[in-house]
């Protein structure tokens, strides 16, 4: 018999009839502020229960069923989620994160389609080769966050901070970054011709300091009043984009195509190798 208590007042949440919580039936459980740290979880089944408020810290949830799991304000520091089921393709039937502390978790491999985790704590989690489509990150600190080879379709990811944050090869089309500190971030790729994704996406009034872009397949992206200051964008394919009111001071358009780019109004005197068609007009 294991007992699960409150992290804070000892009391008796749950007692399940069995020697391990791997691959335990935990459906439908009221865990709210549960102490769950360290425990060994893997392969449970957590449909449709309330962690919020728990402590799950270096917990092992490897290929739990997460689907419409609640662990709002939980604890997750470095808790290994690799495999999860937690996506759903419709909102509402997926695991919810809101303002859950995710600091170093790891996500490898793992289904999080339509998950919510918003104003959460993602500082150097670990999301690579995860489908993530439709995902909403809003507000959320994912600095140094590692998402590689990943799925971020559609996702929300406006207000964030993904400084430092690696993306290569990742598909973002039409991700919302809007408002995102992408400072220093990598959006280039791994291997020689691979590329990162950000068709459609919506990165206005986005901080990409000295972010690496090169290679980027960046077609119809929306970069107005974005600050790309030192960014590289070399060899990128920016057909089709906004730059109106960008700011390209030092930016990097080495090899690039700007036919088809909407530079009114950008301060393209001061950007480097821009090969600038003549008939481009507005610009500073």
């Amino acid at each position: 018999m294991i007992e699960i208590t409150h992290k804070d007042t000892g009391v008796v949440l749950a007692s399940i009839n069995a020697n391990s919580l791997s691959g335990a039936d935990l459906r439908e459980y009221d865990l709210r502020g549960a102490n769950l740290s360290g425990q060994n979880l893997q392969g449970s089944d957590l449909l449709n229960s309330d962690l919020s408020g728990a402590d799950l810290s270096h917990a092992h949830l490897e290929q739990a069923n997460l689907q419409g799991t609640r662990f709002n304000n939980a604890i997750l520091h470095k808790a290994n989620l690799s495999h999860v089921n937690a996506g759903a393709p419709t909102r509402g039937k997926s695991v919810v994160f809101n303002g859950a502390d995710l600091t170093g978790a790891i996500f490898d491999s793992a289904d999080l389609r339509n998950v919510e985790m918003q104003n959460a704590n993602l500082e150097q989690a670990y999301l690579c080769n995860s489908d993530i489509r439709d995902a909403d990150f809003r507000g959320s600190n994912m600095r140094k966050l590692k998402s590689r080879r990943a799925l971020l379709i559609g996702a929300n990811l406006s207000g964030t901070n993904l400084a430092e944050a690696d993306f290569r090869d990742s598909h973002l089309n039409s991700a919302n970054l809007m408002g995102a500190n992408l400072q220093r971030a990598d959006l280039s790729t791994l291997t020689p011709g691979g590329y990162t994704v950000l068709n459609l996406a919506n990165l206005e009034d986005a901080d990409l300091t000295d972010a690496n872009m090169r290679g980027t397949q960046v077609e119809k992206a929306d970069f107005r009043n974005a600050n790309l200051t030192n960014a590289d964008f070399t060899g990128a394919v920016l057909g089709g984009s906004n730059l109106r009111r960008a700011n390209v001071h030092n930016t990097d358009f080495n090899d690039v195509e700007l036919a088809t780019v909407n530079m009114e109004y950008a301060n393209f005197s001061q950007a480097k190798n821009a090969d600038i068609p003549d008939y481009k007009m507005n610009l500073r």
